[in-house]
């Protein structure tokens, strides 16, 4: 007959045996995926340190730092960019796709008043007409109050809500020539996954594929002298996004990608080869935007 303290050993021991195969049976966590933390060098082909990304970053006349929107761990890692750059010297202008660019003048205004009434980052956003709800302000504060701390100048980048529409209803008023046929096409695939595949009239898909090439024309000619753009990572893209316009001169790409189950290698994103830098993530925690559509 077993001792009864024996036996509840015996019995903890089996339990922890069960618990530790269920838990190796278990797909990793978010933080505990291979790739988190880690950066891709997409031109180079293998792994590269922060620091090695920084002085790369610090060399180049233009940094674009491409983001999911919601998520704070991208937010956090610009502003690490930031740092890093400041650290090497490099006095940059922090252009903005939250911005939109008719806000320019009062952005430049509220900065000049610093001086006497201490124009935080507060008193720029509602200069800049910042849509605190719709781009989560939070995320977004930490970077507008380092340009200020720092000396930076903010230049607003975006179209304004009222220039995008107009587009759409008339597409030759984005001012520019024809997007070759491949582009247009990506970019259209872009904008009806964006839209959770739903269809869309044609004509509506055209104007919404000018206002996209718009938005990234503006926002490439913000920029000027050295400049990091803060923007989503679509417009981050070097082959339909903003270094499209930005002819010959000096850009580099970071894309913050969120990981993916199942996709434990950098070449297993296959929008790799679109930024010069991949620098993997968690994923952000989010309801399905596209759970409302299909019920």
């Amino acid at each position: 007959m077993l001792d009864p303290r024996r036996d509840l050993s015996l019995k903890l021991l089996i339990a922890l045996g069960f618990a530790a195969l269920a838990a190796c049976a278990q797909p990793p966590g978010p933080r505990e995926h291979p790739l988190v933390g880690r950066i891709w060098d997409a031109r180079a082909g293998h792994l590269v340190s922060p620091e090695e990304l920084f002085d790369s970053a610090a060399r180049a006349r233009h940094v674009i730092l491409g983001e999911t929107h919601d998520n704070p761990e991208h937010h956090r890692l610009q502003r690490v960019v930031l740092g890093a750059l400041a650290a090497r010297g490099a006095k940059r202008v922090l252009a903005m796709e939250q911005f939109d660019t008719e806000y320019q003048a009062a952005i430049d205004a509220a900065r000049a008043r610093r001086g006497n009434e201490g124009a935080d980052a507060e008193r720029i956003a509602d200069a800049g007409h910042f849509d605190r709800q719709g781009w989560n302000w939070p995320l977004y504060r930490p970077l507008v109050q380092f340009a200020l701390e720092h000396g930076w100048p903010l230049a607003a980048a975006n179209l304004s809500r009222a220039e995008a529409r107009a587009i759409v209803s008339d597409p030759a008023r984005s001012h520019l020539p024809p997007a070759p046929p491949s582009i247009a096409r990506t970019l259209e695939r872009d904008i009806i996954d964006g839209h959770c595949g739903a269809a869309l009239e044609a004509k509506r898909l055209a104007g919404m594929v000018e206002a996209q090439r718009a938005r990234d024309a503006r926002m490439a000619s913000v920029l000027r002298s050295r400049s990091v753009l803060v923007a989503g990572t679509g417009h981050a893209r070097r082959d339909r996004g903003v270094p499209l316009y930005l002819g010959d001169s000096d850009v580099l790409s970071i894309a913050f990608v969120e990981v993916e189950p199942g996709k434990s290698k950098p070449q297993d994103y296959a929008d790799g080869a679109s930024y010069d830098y991949l620098w993997f993530t968690p994923r952000a925690v989010r309801p399905d935007p596209c759970a409302g559509l299909a019920k």
